[in-house]
């Protein structure tokens, strides 16, 4: 939807024919779901955010806390819901596009060596066989690339409203590391607040697997209950997410003329899971090239500097190396919100990555870069389940929630 949107551009000199194939709603068609970003203010989804917020605060394990001011960026939150009813707004009014609910069972080129095409079948059973210059496929994969490290985050979020007023509506918890540590990897709690009594609070691990419905539930009303101590509270809403954190290579195209985009493509940055803003910078690129006539170039989401960085950082956490809660709350103490933001968007120049580099445990990401390449890359043995099929009971089941 995406890059539809920057496809269909109103403004655009040059237009665009479009075709987009959304799943039917069922199983296949993602939950509502939240996604956050940082950004000037003023940008194209302001209209609709949920909400926004200057400051963002980490809290240490033993509750110290450090609040980054964001004097020329914000960190917003928008909804899945708002998202597609702005998009909406634009498909209706681009004469150029056309849509279709069905669901894509292959994608590949045209045997006829010009285009691709996307075999379909709609709610009712009829097969459409639809044929583009160039197709886009953001459909999850089955299993993840073979990699020397693949952690997955995942979550669980309630959105509380509680009887008091509890929350500070103009500051972000990041990450509270004040939470049982896993025996592997790192978890966190995440509170999005939206007015004094309501928030999106989120407990959140980096681990090799997920949890069931109630280790979910328990850590919640541990974090609730017993760290925030919010006191009487109701949930209204909940969401779920399992994000891959891997050093794998997603291989951006698919043919000739079939290209991967989005988590799909390696759009989710593998040492935080974020991946909207992403997502946008590669749509609009893609319009771009598209408009100019120039020979189409899909740009990797992330460069190679950042992307080795990540390798280290998820092989120091994997290894238990280094101690994931006091190796982020120590960025953040040190380095300017702002700058280490940039870092985090893979858009740091190398002195700034540097600098950085010195706040972290020195000796051990040093003995871990040296290490990296003996390391062979293997194939996971099994997703935890197919991320585009429904889950089992008890399984998260929104991929890109972040």
């Amino acid at each position: 939807m995406s890059l539809a949107y920057h496809l269909c551009a109103p403004d655009s000199d040059v237009p665009l024919s479009v075709a987009l194939v959304d799943a039917p709603p069922g199983p296949l068609r993602a939950p509502p779901r939240t996604w956050c970003f940082w950004e000037p203010p003023g940008g194209p989804y302001d209209p609709v955010l949920a909400a926004s917020w200057p400051r963002l605060r980490v809290r240490a394990a033993d509750g110290a806390s450090t609040v980054a001011q964001l004097p020329r960026l914000r960190y917003k939150m928008l909804r899945s819901d708002a998202f597609e009813a702005l998009v909406e707004q634009r498909f209706s009014r681009a004469p150029d596009l056309c849509r279709m609910e069905a669901t894509a069972s292959a994608v590949r080129d045209d045997p006829s060596g010009v285009g691709g095409e996307v075999l379909t079948r709609t709610a009712c059973g009829e097969r459409i066989l639809v044929r583009g210059r160039l197709v886009f496929d953001s459909r999850p994969s089955h299993r993840l690339p073979p990699a020397r490290t693949t952690l997955l985050q995942h979550f669980t979020g309630w959105f509380v409203r509680t009887e008091r007023p509890v929350f500070d509506p103009g500051t972000a918890d990041l990450m509270d590391f004040r939470t049982p540590q896993p025996a592997r990897g790192l978890s966190f709690g995440y509170v999005l607040p939206l007015d004094p009594h309501t928030a999106l609070v989120e407990y959140t691990e980096f681990s090799p697997a997920p949890l069931d419905t109630d280790g979910y539930r328990r850590a919640l009303r541990h974090y609730t209950h017993d760290v925030l101590r919010l006191g009487p509270l109701q949930v209204t809403a909940q969401e779920h997410g399992v994000i891959p954190m891997t050093d794998g290579r997603f291989p951006h195209k698919a043919g000739r003329s079939v290209y991967r985009i989005g988590t799909a493509g390696g759009a989710t940055r593998p040492s935080t899971g974020y991946t909207f803003a992403a997502v946008q910078r590669q749509s609009r690129a893609v319009a771009d090239q598209l408009r100019s006539g120039r020979p189409l170039r899909v740009p990797a989401p992330y460069g190679r500097r950042a992307r080795l960085m990540d390798a280290v950082l998820l092989r120091a956490l994997d290894s238990g190396r280094v101690d994931g809660a006091d190796f982020f709350h120590r960025l953040f103490r040190h380095i300017p919100g702002e700058r280490l933001l940039s870092f985090m968007d893979g858009r740091s120049q190398l002195h700034e990555d540097l600098l950085i580099g010195l706040r972290t445990p020195v000796v051990p990401m040093l003995r871990t870069v040296f290490e990296l390449p003996f390391r062979t890359r293997r194939e996971r043995p099994a997703a935890p389940f197919p991320p585009h099929r429904p889950p089992p009971k008890g399984a998260p089941h929104d991929p890109v929630a972040r």
